[in-house]
């Protein structure tokens, strides 16, 4: 079974999805993948995870900043496609493109939906403290993430799994399920089912102002929102008038008369509203990620003094 498609991705996370369907002998017209953006110290223009695959594989890359002409829906009706696949693309698809290909368009989603339709349900779940998470097969409609679903898969958020640790289980998760999707949907052995009406939750788009550390807040729940920020945007605070990023930690006992951000040891535990928080692996902006140990080496911060 050899299915016309189109990939529609842009990140790290739909990599594994569409390696999986190249090797699966699955024909891929094209691509459609974000622009090529502005990075780095020299702002040189540098293309997506998927337009670099693209590129290695010979596969036709197109980069449209919206979809929405009567151009764009013309040129994708003309790939006369069975389906395409949709990862972690960042473009709305109008109505008029769900509908284009024989199969319609099939999306992987990183939760089990219908909890975490949206931007950032990776990190939404570790942050809200979820035990389980996975990903759901949907064939996609018009609303956010609200389509009937062809095949979901759970597996467990450790209790010291970061955003980066998750996502990397979640995209090859989605590359095997998309697979198994595809022959389903094609022989007629896999039919969408409608999502549940109840438990629905949105994962909003991380702010960077939610990356800032508040001390206030327990440890349990700072340990969170390290996690799920970490290694990207990554939670932040200031030590020494210096900010640096904290990509790991863990909840600690503290002192019951200590103000929240007040540094409790030479171990780097700072208190919290309830508990404290032990810095692990740290980030001072321009460096390298390194272990509290290693930083306090050549940067003291004495028991005592603040974080902000």
């Amino acid at each position: 079974m050899t299915l016309r498609m189109t990939f529609m991705g842009t990140p790290d996370f739909a990599l594994p999805a569409l390696a999986a369907l190249v090797d699966a002998g699955h024909e891929v017209s094209c691509i459609y993948t974000q622009p090529p953006r502005a990075a780095g110290r020299g702002q040189k223009e540098k293309r997506s995870p998927v337009h670099a695959f693209a590129d290695q594989r010979g596969i036709p890359a197109r980069t449209p900043r919206s979809l929405k002409s009567d151009a764009e829906a013309e040129a994708f009706r003309d790939l006369k496609l069975d389906v395409a696949v949709v990862a972690a693309y960042g473009l709305i698809l109008p109505p008029n493109l769900l509908k284009a290909p024989r199969l319609g368009c099939i999306n992987i989603h990183g939760s089990l939906l219908p909890r975490w339709r949206g931007a950032a349900p990776l990190q939404r779940a570790i942050m809200a403290g979820d035990t389980v998470s996975g990903v759901t097969v949907m064939d996609m409609e018009a609303g956010l993430d609200t389509g009937p679903m062809l095949l979901a898969e759970e597996i467990a958020i450790g209790t010291h799994m970061t955003a980066g640790e998750l996502h990397d289980q979640l995209a090859q998760l989605g590359a095997r399920l998309i697979v198994d999707a595809l022959k389903g949907l094609e022989d007629g052995s896999l039919a969408p089912e409608p999502q549940p009406d109840e438990g629905v939750t949105y994962a909003a788009k991380i702010e960077k102002s939610e990356a800032r550390i508040d001390w206030s807040l327990s440890a349990i729940d700072i340990d969170r929102r390290v996690r799920g920020l970490s290694p990207v945007p990554g939670a932040w605070c200031e030590l020494n008038g210096t900010r640096v990023r904290v990509l790991l930690a863990e909840p600690t006992r503290g002192k019951d008369e200590a103000e929240p951000g007040t540094v409790l040891d030479d171990d780097l535990s700072i208190a919290c509203g309830r508990g404290a928080l032990r810095l692990l692996q740290v980030q001072r902006a321009g460096k390298s990620a390194t272990s509290a140990e290693a930083l306090l080496r050549g940067f003291p911060v004495p028991a005592g003094s603040r974080a902000g």
